[in-house]
């Protein structure tokens, strides 16, 4: 988000602060006056994802290989100027930015809901006006630029102060970015992504010193100024009356003042007239409106000051010797912490670190449908799987433990699902699969080597997704169609209407991917938008970054690699194949015709039926017959590709989940998961409905 209006003011009221630079030119000023090195540019990874997202499709559940390409065109661009990148990505959520961080999530629902009407009244893709980035494509980036040997990290505390301080501190050229709290940060320029031009590689510096020069304030004073303009600490109801204040004095008799330039002047103006002092900025602070926080702006401006850095508006704290990140964690053994810490920051591990220091996670929304009944969401689906994740990385806190009476550690989680107003996170038990001889701990799962533990590792892996039984059928198999097999064998068994055509559609583009080129999934076309369709591309984009979860928790028993979905999913191939499917196309046709992947397409699919026969899954034949005019399953109406049951057919039963991975939890936890703010609970019973609402 930034600093509230800045953007519109800048571009729009103060050009002299937009300044076209030449980023050849500027690696050549920057050479001279740094002999011996490298221009660096830090780069606010996910601050550009929309940027370098370019592929024309996008509510199919995202087209990975043209994504991939995209990068390679942007990391050469730069690397043809002899430009390094450093590419930070937001590795934690600050506690003081999660009301703002629930906030969007909740207005991004609105957008997701919006989208998906008009997926069923016209049966297409939005425009571009309505893009929503695919599910999951933060997580990949990391591990696609990394794939290309790119310094590539996370952060350990707030993304855009490591960024900023990672640029000042190491005499970088700039920061590349679409965040006006970069504005605010006294560090190296500051460019915008969304003006970049690769072909000319120019672009807007946005000009500190001449913000300041057009509002009268000194360099010192945009911390204070972002806070009253509002951001992500300090929110708008806070100053909202003062900023009414400051406009009707600096502008009185102007009606028509409520425009972000006079505000934005107004606030300057108002700055100017104060004591730079500690003392002036408490006098500010009680004319704010009532908060809970009497040190609100205080708290806000700290988080622009990086080490170093003293404003004469605050008081000058001498800082304690500092201690290290490991000792500040509810995790007690050391060098375990310290190892997933070094992994965290290189961008190799997903949550693990998270857990193991905060017992926190998060996850952002996804594309699904929200008013699609028979469809539950992923957070809702994977809970099982990560209950299992996190008992493996904590493991050691419940061993010991007399069975009857063991409690497991409890996960906080901030998972967007429909339903679920994030006013608390839910709160997951910890609980391990259940493995003959128990999960070995940490240390040798993770740092010791040999053959024995490579077999545990894989082992431990497919209990996470309830398969532990299956390593035999899935053993043989190339490892990203083993990891595609795991997630279709978890998810049918998660969710009783996933049907036989939907894993047709799965498996066989997962076959024949492998022969596509970028260029030719590019030129697919797509002859009408499924809302179920893309609603499942999205529950298996989630379920690949899952896999990539257990992976690093179980020692990697894969190649992270192995798990990347522009190596087994594209969203336009696996719309087409569903469209297919459940029209009654052929395996044969399907397959494209080819042989060799009609036997391994029929042979994947027995794996899977063996598995879930075992289950007790029974998996049925559901097709939602589909020609030029008319969409739909027998016994339906289509209207708009919106499924409605017919009065003499029964209405299909919500998500109902065949297992559980811990028998035992039956007895300890009857009740159904919570929806926020209470304890999620396994789930046991075969007929689970959605998340109810439980105290804690």
């Amino acid at each position: 988000m930034g600093v509230r209006g800045l953007q519109q003011f800048v571009e729009h009221a103060c050009p002299q602060s937009n300044m076209w630079v030449n980023l050849k030119d500027m690696a050549e000023q920057h050479r001279r006056l740094h002999p011996g090195h490298s221009p660096v540019v830090v780069v606010d990874a996910m601050g550009c994802l929309r940027s370098w997202y370019t592929a024309e499709a996008w509510v199919h559940g995202g087209q990975w290989r043209e994504y991939l390409r995209s990068l390679e065109n942007f990391t050469a661009a730069f690397r043809s100027l002899g430009i390094e990148l450093v590419f930070i990505f937001d590795g934690v959520i600050d506690q003081k930015k999660r009301d703002e961080w629930v906030m969007r999530r909740l207005r991004n629902n609105k957008e997701i809901a919006k989208i998906f009407r008009h997926i069923k009244e016209k049966a297409s893709q939005p425009g571009r006006n309505m893009f929503f980035i695919p599910s999951g494509l933060g997580t990949f980036t990391r591990f696609a630029l990394k794939s290309m040997c790119l310094n590539t990290m996370c952060s350990l505390q707030e993304a855009d102060y490591e960024i900023a301080s990672y640029a000042r501190l190491n005499g970088c050229m700039a920061v590349l970015g679409q965040d006006t709290d970069f504005l605010i940060f006294d560090t190296v320029p500051y460019l915008s992504v969304k003006e970049l031009r690769l072909n000319k590689m120019t672009t807007i510096m946005y000009s500190r010193e001449n913000l300041c020069h057009s509002l009268h304030l000194q360099q010192m004073d945009l911390p204070l100024l972002a806070c009253l303009l509002s951001n992500d600490v300090v929110p708008e109801k806070a100053v909202a009356g003062l900023k009414q204040q400051c406009l009707a004095r600096y502008a009185p008799h102007n009606s028509k003042a409520t425009k972000r330039k006079e505000i934005v002047e107004a606030v300057a103006h108002y700055i100017s007239g104060v004591t730079r002092s500690y003392d002036g900025l408490r006098k500010i602070e009680r004319n704010l409106q009532c908060t809970s926080n009497e040190r609100l702006l205080e708290l806000g401006m700290r988080t622009y000051l990086m080490p170093g850095q003293h404003s004469p508006w605050l008081p000058h704290i001498v800082p304690s010797p500092e201690t290290s990140q490991c000792e500040n964690t509810m995790y007690s053994d050391q060098r375990i912490l310290q190892f997933a810490r070094e992994r965290h920051i290189k961008a190799e591990s997903r949550v693990v670190y998270k857990v193991l220091k905060a017992r926190e996670v998060d996850c952002s929304n996804s594309l699904e449908d929200e008013l699609d009944t028979e469809l539950p969401g992923q957070a809702i689906v994977y809970q099982p799987a990560r209950q299992s994740i996190y008992g493996i990385i904590l493991s050691a806190e419940s061993k010991g433990q007399p069975e009857t009476t063991r409690s497991y550690p409890l996960v906080k989680e901030w998972f967007v699902y429909p339903g679920n107003t994030l006013q608390q996170p839910n709160l997951v038990p910890a609980q391990p699969p259940n493995l003959p001889g128990g999960i070995p701990d940490l240390q040798t799962l993770w740092l010791t080597e040999g053959p024995e533990v490579k077999k545990l590792r894989y082992s431990i892996f497919l209990a996470c997704f309830g398969l532990y039984d299956f390593a035999e059928g899935l053993l043989p198999l190339e490892p990203p169609i083993a990891a595609v097999c795991c997630l279709l064998t978890y998810v049918t068994a998660q969710v009783n209407t996933i049907c036989w055509e939907d894993l047709d559609a799965y498996l066989s583009q997962a076959l024949i991917i492998r022969d596509k080129t970028a260029d030719q999934l590019a030129h697919i076309k797509v002859p009408r938008v499924d809302s179920r369709a893309v609603h499942l591309a999205s529950l298996f984009v989630r379920g690949l970054s899952e896999l990539l979860s257990a992976n690093s928790a179980c020692g990697f028993p894969f190649k992270m690699g192995d798990l990347m979905p522009w190596e087994v999913f594209d969203g336009k191939l696996f719309h087409t194949k569903y469209l297919q499917s459940h029209s009654g196309c052929r395996a044969e046709d399907l397959l494209e015709r080819n042989d060799i992947l009609l036997q391994e397409f029929q042979k994947l699919k027995s794996l899977i039926n063996s598995i879930c026969v075992r289950k007790k899954r029974d998996i049925q034949s559901r097709p939602r017959l589909c020609t030029a005019d008319n969409w739909e399953r027998p016994g339906t109406h289509s209207r708009g590709g919106v499924y409605h049951t017919a009065p003499q057919e029964q209405q299909l039963p919500a998500y109902r989940p065949y297992h559980t991975h811990h028998p035992d939890y039956q007895a300890k936890y009857p009740q159904p998961p919570t929806q926020s703010g209470g304890r999620l609970q396994p789930r046991s019973g075969p007929h689970n409905r959605r998340p109810q609402l439980s105290p804690r």
